[in-house]
């Protein structure tokens, strides 16, 4: 039998070769701008012992605490008494994020039941619908460009096809009022921030930061990747911070305005400032709000 051989066309192996190359590249340049975002968000000195003594000091003190709290989570319901995700902190580093267990064990599975009572996506379903014309259509008295269809049938311009896009963009965020999958001793510790204690272990190993912007599970990090946002990630990631300490519990707060107070403090952290949040944290734990 013939053999039957092929030739490709050396066009092909050449464009092939050239997407290869950029693919490469892009490759490249990405893994050099996390590592300068890396440099960038390394934790100083001074912040780094004042963390190592804050973290060693309050594990010693709050011992006890920690074994009445264990006692009260395996009485009030089943499973573990700790409970790790894992979570994107500075310069995007994963690490395992130690919390005291405060849901029920199957909570993670029931997530996707409940984005729909997301306080940020809240803010965004309560936007005013978009009109099918735009304020340059109003002035010419003309469609300002070819007409689009969105899912309903409806013709719009692109203007107005653009915002409507825009609302529709799922947020960064996840929070979830009087979430039903919090237990009952649960509800007291996280009201109380009682369930971050264990993340002084994560200070201790140098995870996190005694004060930072908060570390975020992967499924929010993984849509903070534009310079607007990645800035926050230049912060240490902290227990408190600035967001904590300013609009926690108020259910009115937007995503645009935690990414501001996440990207000030990236910008103008210091050791002096983390006394003074600290210092504010203590009222901000007994919060009204639920969250």
């Amino acid at each position: 039998m013939k053999e039957i051989t092929y030739s490709v066309p050396s066009d092909y192996l050449l464009e092939k070769e050239k997407i290869l190359a950029t693919q490469q590249e892009i490759a490249a340049q990405r893994q050099q701008e996390l590592e300068a975002i890396r440099e960038v968000s390394k934790i100083k000195w001074d912040k780094r012992l004042f963390d190592i003594f804050f973290s060693s000091l309050a594990l010693i003190c709050l011992l006890p605490l920690f074994a009445v709290i264990a006692i009260l989570i395996k009485v009030g319901s089943k499973g573990p008494v700790f409970y790790y995700s894992y979570r994107v902190g500075t310069g995007y580093k994963i690490f395992k994020f130690w919390k005291f267990r405060s849901m029920r064990t199957d909570a993670d599975q029931l997530l996707d039941s409940l984005k729909g009572q997301n306080q940020y996506a809240n803010a965004v379903n309560n936007t005013t619908s978009v009109a099918t014309s735009c304020a340059e259509c109003d002035r010419i008295g003309n469609p300002c460009s070819p007409l689009l269809i969105d899912e309903k049938g409806t013709l719009m311009c692109e203007n107005s096809y653009k915002e409507m896009k825009k609302q529709q963009v799922k947020p960064a965020f996840l929070k979830i009022k009087d979430d039903p999958r919090i237990t009952k001793i649960g509800k007291f510790i996280r009201n109380t921030s009682i369930d971050e204690l264990p993340q002084l272990y994560n200070v201790l190993t140098g995870d996190m930061s005694i004060v930072g912007n908060r570390p975020l599970p992967l499924y929010e990090a993984e849509k903070l990747t534009t310079d607007q946002f990645a800035t926050r990630f230049n912060a240490p990631a902290g227990i408190t911070g600035l967001w904590q300490v300013s609009k926690r519990g108020k259910g009115n707060m937007s995503e645009e305005e935690r990414i501001a107070l996440d990207n000030d403090y990236a910008q103008n952290h210091s050791l002096k400032r983390d006394l003074g949040i600290l210092l504010r944290t203590i009222p901000a734990l007994f919060q009204k709000e639920s969250v």
